[in-house]
């Protein structure tokens, strides 16, 4: 126990040695153990705690509840990309090939600052994507991608702010906050019902926008291993590692879902009634989306054949 204490004892020292002091006596910063628990809660919360407590409840009705919710991550989303732009991105102060930290306190540079943290508390509020799915029973949809995707996120995203906020790896804020707009559209409009079906044909292609952000997070953080930046070399490989494990994950997604063969099962009667079983999970179609990714395919169809067979 005491060595354990010393371990810790002696982090904490570091983390006040190193970390940047513009951030360091703000919310949930001095240390990563508030969020390292809060993101192992999560994972307690939906994948025993939640299931539990729902096994003789009947499913929650939520759509009003996920059309409000999308709705606000939109916003806040619109919002995160607009302040992270406009702290640098969008206004020439940036370099697309290197942009070291500004440890300053200037004005445009805190505004990044501060955009910094926001990003990194937008990811507990992802967190209701997952608890939505266990409050209406979808427990099929809380897949190991999802729960990694939404657990690791806090806790990757509390080191950027912790040593290095602003800079290089603001880059990645700025794509994953640009493909949250798109996809919390599409959470929200099809939390609205089946009459929006219509509208959501481009599901495929939002995945392959998922991947594309991941190779250009990659493209952007290595590009560092080969010039000469003043960047810390330790972040550009925790960055882009990130961006490589996400990305073959939503691929191997995107090749279940859209590259296998379809398959007919040959029936001995001609079929007459073919109906289309689709539910809905957190705005999105059964089998559909969750932050990007998915468990399946978009519908499943089954087959009813005459009375008598």
């Amino acid at each position: 126990m005491a060595l354990i204490l010393q371990y810790i004892s002696d982090m904490q020292y570091y983390m006040d040695k190193f970390g940047d002091p513009r951030t360091n006596p703000w919310f949930l910063m001095s240390s990563p153990f508030p969020t390292l628990l809060i993101c192992l809660s999560y994972v307690y919360l939906v994948k025993v705690l939640g299931p539990r407590f729902m096994e003789n409840r009947k499913p929650y009705e939520l759509k009003n509840v996920l059309i409000l919710y999308n709705f606000l991550q939109v916003i806040f989303s619109a919002w995160l990309f607009y302040e992270i732009g406009a702290a640098g991105w969008f206004t020439g102060r940036y370099n697309f090939q290197c942009q070291p930290v500004d440890h300053s306190k200037h004005p445009q540079t805190m505004r990044m600052v501060h955009a910094c943290w926001w990003y990194y508390f937008s990811k507990f509020t992802e967190f209701f994507d997952t608890i939505f799915f266990v409050l209406r029973k979808k427990f099929d949809h809380v897949s190991t991608l999802h729960v990694i995707h939404h657990g690791v996120m806090p806790m990757s995203v509390w080191f950027g702010v912790k040593f290095t906020p602003g800079g290089h790896s603001t880059f990645f804020g700025l794509l994953n906050t640009f493909v949250h707009i798109i996809m919390y559209s599409y959470y929200m409009l099809a939390a609205m019902g089946p009459h929006m079906r219509k509208y959501l044909w481009w599901k495929k292609y939002l995945t392959t926008l998922q991947m594309v952000q991941f190779v250009g997070i990659m493209v952007h953080a290595f590009q560092l291993l080969f010039i000469d930046c003043d960047y810390p070399r330790a972040f550009v490989w925790w960055i882009g590692m990130h961006a490589v494990m996400f990305f073959f994950l939503f691929k191997d997604f995107y090749n279940q879902s859209y590259s296998k063969p379809k398959v007919r099962a040959r029936s001995p009667q001609p079929e007459t009634t073919e109906i289309k079983d689709i539910t809905y999970k957190n705005g999105s179609l059964k089998n559909g989306f969750s932050n990007g990714h998915t468990n399946g395919t978009f519908a499943r169809a089954r087959t009813v054949l005459p009375a008598g067979n």
